[in-house]
């Protein structure tokens, strides 16, 4: 039997690794967005103005920052967007990244994926993280606001299959996110991704920028407590798996903030996508200095002692703080506790 609660089955780093991680100030993995561009419109993600790209971290910048994270001991670059598949220089900076001996996980839509850049990824075994909302293609079109999305996608993963993902070698995962409109088929596609071998990364929308526009997505908590109890059964009597239910990621653990930072696509070092506080910009302080001196992440790293309400007092809080993003997001306060959990909302009708 498979169990995720030693390991953070998600980031594949153990709890001691990541401890001495924080202790240390240093990194084991750094989320990137080389741009913002994008050709999807998700009705749940964010959209810049135009004029946004223009101040976008150059080549030579972007390479710089990398190797920065390398010296704080990064060992995996997660490659964020907008979509990472249609960027221009995308395989000059993935090749870029493993020459410095660091792994790669791309997330993308799947729109950029070709028989030829599939077999690419493959071969420098880059981990791909591909969208996948739904088996309905007017909903996944829907979902990601643009027509025909849906056939692309579907496209895009027999073109992963075809180049030999997933593989020991080579990981697959679907991301996938949890709206009122995908609710009743999530169960089937968790066991057909499973049977798949592709990992399913099911996620709770953070409630932020576009989501705040269209409420029709929402899920509530009680909703999405049965469906994590649900998956959670799924998981353990037919694939012989046990992971804790807690937000915001399905059999996952979210402890990013002790190991992990975002650089935007303009050089801001955020938390996370979620919680949208510029630490500092790295075209004026190193990455180092950033991460040493932010006094929001000694909070996150302490959360033992920093995080409030329910959260602070849960019984699993050693190994979970909720959602910082949709504390943020809800409150104003990154200490907050989740007003997503159910926990927070058993008095709650």
């Amino acid at each position: 039997m498979e169990c995720c609660t030693s390991r953070l089955c998600d980031f594949e780093f153990d709890r001691a690794t990541i401890a001495h991680a924080a202790a240390d100030n240093r990194l084991l993995t750094m989320e990137i967005e080389f741009s913002l561009r994008c050709n999807f419109r998700c009705p749940y993600c964010y959209v810049p103005e135009e004029s946004y790209f223009d101040g976008e971290l150059t080549l030579p910048e972007i390479r710089d920052v990398l190797l920065q994270a390398k010296a704080l001991g990064t060992r995996r670059i997660i490659i964020l967007g907008g979509e990472p598949s249609i960027y221009p220089h995308i395989r000059e900076m993935i090749a870029f990244v493993q020459d410095q001996g660091m792994g790669v996980e791309m997330f993308t839509n799947g729109s950029g994926i070709t028989a030829d850049f599939a077999g690419w990824l493959f071969d420098r075994q880059v981990r791909v993280v591909i969208k996948m909302n739904t088996f309905d293609p007017d909903l996944q079109d829907r979902l990601s606001g643009k027509p025909g999305a849906g056939r692309l996608i579907k496209k895009a993963l027999e073109y992963l299959k075809q180049a030999g993902y997933p593989s020991e070698e080579a990981f697959l995962a679907a991301s996938t996110i949890i709206c009122r409109q995908n609710l009743e088929e999530l169960p089937r596609l968790w066991c057909w991704l499973r049977d798949q071998g592709i990992a399913p990364y099911f996620e709770i929308i953070t409630p932020q920028a576009n989501a705040l526009e269209n409420p029709w997505l929402d899920v509530d908590p009680h909703t999405l407590h049965r469906l994590f109890e649900e998956l959670a059964t799924i998981d353990l009597e037919q694939y012989g798996r046990t992971w804790d239910i807690q937000p915001p990621l399905v059999g996952n653990r979210c402890l990013r903030h002790q190991f992990s930072c975002l650089v935007t696509s303009r050089g801001d070092v955020m938390p996370c996508v979620g919680v949208t506080l510029s630490l500092g910009n790295v075209r004026e302080q190193s990455l180092k200095t950033i991460i040493e001196n932010s006094p929001v992440l000694k909070d996150l790293k302490n959360h033992r002692n920093t995080i409030k309400g329910t959260c602070g007092s849960c019984d699993q809080a050693d190994g979970c703080y909720g959602c910082r993003g949709a504390a943020y997001q809800i409150t104003g306060d990154y200490l907050a506790s989740d007003p997503m959990c159910w926990r927070n909302c058993r008095n709650q009708p």
